[in-house]
């Protein structure tokens, strides 16, 4: 049916929507796609909802492709399945929650494994019933502290997950990679550049796991790649781990008066002032910087950590956020904060500014031997036998020559770090590069952790109860439109590609006569015949520059004008991203526009 704008509940604005910081939810409001309704929170209108079902189409086409089967769960669950999860207090803050008349819990779902898990166990138990794949496109409801960017960041938002589920590890092999194929094929007949990067698995657990980054400047997610093809969110990078050296003929440790030195920059430049070496400058790679954390759990505990890492490095919290959760006696999603004032004083130990490890020539105070109880990790680059000038956890004074391994322990390693342009690549490939990108898809080798929780068992081929492997699979649904947005824009407007536009044509009357809308709306009609979607302005008392203006501002690929150029037979057609413009002849219209988007 064709959509004509004097009917279609639709009102575009001129101006951008107040605090809207990105393209795409600056175009998407103001084009009449979607409208706030709260913070992170938006409807969805007629032209939005015709876009959205676009991408949720060929999701679904591909999904079927790989044999993956859709179902669909309630977005409102019971709170007892993530009670055995332990994820109904891991969320913490992040999951709204909710009671019933009753008094019984309840969540607004934020993920559905838990569901996916139960739903198979309850129906499936032997190895003949495997592999299987399902999948659905369901809204999820996170309470994100700072919902931003319009649909890249939101409390309600829709996605699609799939779950695989194999009798054992070289069946989940198989199903991973081809939902990894399916992955690179929606993208691509989106119109989508993705770029796959290692990544971590965070609070869910498991093995392998990459993600699927829209490049773009807006991005919340910083990756890297080499030129000889590596490629990570910077959360999985690891660190090239230097060899351990041999400290047996090294000088004593000493503790030297540096007062006024509470930052590195001050501490390079006292120690080549007061304590120069002979063979070259001090600098901030000699230095051991210990920066005190604190992680708060899901419990809202706040737990101190201190990490040491060398001084010309800064900590990369999100790195840390990824990695933590090995060295916590917690399970769920940790955030990692600068401790504050309040943190500090509640471990008087922690001299502010001069913080070190725990020392054999100072106050024991971190680390394995003399501790207070307090966690210390160290970047990997801080191996046995490496030397350094550190806090002496003592006002004014640091320690020069303290050798790790020797002089002080730690609990553990973690990739603490920011990783930096001009990093080696971990395999050897070369320079890594920075950039930014928008996440899209995450696929991942999900184990046995939801599995076991929930105790899904089938029997194998001898009889034996074995515990099922489990893949798990999602894809930003709304969050591709935004990109799709990003991606497809100019000054004017929007500029979408023709699989996920709105409509195949916009026809536009431009002018009073009625010969002009008769024949834009017999062409519309005819078209719509043909099996091409058509938008058709046929507003009988809004100017052709405001019809122009909506036209460019809504996207539609190709524009067709039926005007002035009647006195002459002929409408003009334009290509939306190009600007090209053809005169064509009415009576050829039609079969020139269904040629020219059937390609």
């Amino acid at each position: 049916m064709v959509l004509r704008l004097s009917s279609l509940f639709l009102r575009t604005l001129r101006q951008d929507p107040h605090a809207a910081e990105v393209a795409s939810h600056k175009l998407l409001v103001r084009a009449g796609y979607i409208r706030r309704a709260a913070p992170g929170i938006y409807s969805w209108l007629p032209l939005g909802l015709r876009v959205l079902a676009k991408v949720e189409a060929v999701i679904r086409e591909e999904m079927a492709a790989i044999g993956s089967q859709e179902v669909h769960f309630p977005a409102l669950l019971p709170r007892e399945p993530y009670e055995t999860t332990n994820r109904w207090t891991e969320y913490g803050d992040n999951i709204f929650t909710l009671q019933d008349r009753r008094g019984s819990d309840y969540l607004l779902a934020p993920t559905h494994e838990e569901m996916f898990t139960l739903l198979v166990k309850d129906l499936y138990n032997s190895y003949k019933d495997l592999p299987l794949s399902l999948f659905q496109i369901q809204t999820k409801y996170r309470d994100e502290a700072r919902p931003r960017a319009g649909l890249i960041r939101g409390r309600e938002f829709i996605m699609k997950d799939s779950y695989s589920f194999d009798i054992d590890d070289d069946g989940l092999d198989v199903s991973y990679e081809a939902h990894r194929r399916a992955y690179v094929r929606i993208f691509e007949r989106l119109g989508l550049e993705v770029v796959a990067v290692s990544a971590t698995s965070g609070a869910m657990g498991g093995s392998r796991s990459e993600e699927f980054l829209h490049p773009t400047p807006i991005g919340e997610d910083t990756y890297v790649r080499s030129p000889g093809g590596y490629a990570a969110n910077v959360e999985a990078v690891t660190t090239i781990i230097p060899d351990e050296i041999d400290f047996s003929n090294a000088t004593e440790a000493r503790v030297e008066h540096t007062p006024d030195t509470p930052t590195i920059d001050t501490l390079v430049a006292t120690a080549n002032t007061k304590f120069p070496r002979e063979d070259e400058d001090w600098t901030a790679a000699d230095t051991l910087k210990n920066v005190v954390l604190a992680a708060v759990l899901p419990s809202g505990e706040r737990q101190i950590v201190v990490v040491g890492l060398p001084g010309d490095r800064d900590v990369d919290l999100k790195r840390i956020e990824a990695n933590i959760g090995p060295h916590l006696q917690t399970g769920g999603e940790v955030i990692m904060e600068t401790a504050n004032d309040a943190d500090i004083a509640r471990n008087p130990q922690l001299v502010k500014g001069y913080v070190g490890p725990g020392l054999s020539t100072g106050s024991p105070v971190l680390g394995t031997e003399g501790s207070t109880g307090l966690l210390y990790l160290v970047d990997p680059r801080v191996v046995s036998g490496t030397t350094w000038i550190t806090g002496a956890n003592t006002s004014g004074m640091h320690v020069f020559g303290l050798v790790a391994g020797r002089d002080f322990s730690w609990d553990g390693t973690i990739e603490a770090a920011e990783v930096c342009a001009g990093d080696e690549a971990p395999d050897g490939s070369g320079k890594l590069e920075s950039a930014r990108g928008i996440e899209l898809g995450h696929i991942f080798q999900l184990g046995r952790k939801f599995s076991d929780a929930l105790d899904l068992k089938v029997l194998d081929k001898n009889g034996k109860l074995v515990v099922v492997t489990m893949g798990s699979y999602g894809v930003g649904v709304t969050r591709a439109v935004a990109a799709l947005a990003e991606a497809n824009h100019d000054e004017k407007g929007l500029t979408w590609p023709r699989q996920v536009a709105p409509a195949d044509v916009h026809i536009v009357a431009a002018g009073k006569d009625a010969e002009v809308f008769e024949t834009a709306g017999r062409i519309s009609e005819e078209l719509d015949a043909a099996g091409i979607e058509v938008m058709y302005d046929d507003r009988q008392k809004v100017s052709p520059g405001v019809k122009f203006g909506d036209a460019e501002l809504i996207g539609i690929p190709t524009l067709v004008v039926v005007g002035r150029g009647l006195a002459d037979g002929v409408v003009e057609v334009k290509d939306r991203v190009t600007g090209e413009a053809n005169k064509v002849p009415v009576g050829e219209a039609v079969a020139h526009l269904t040629e020219l988007v059937r390609g």
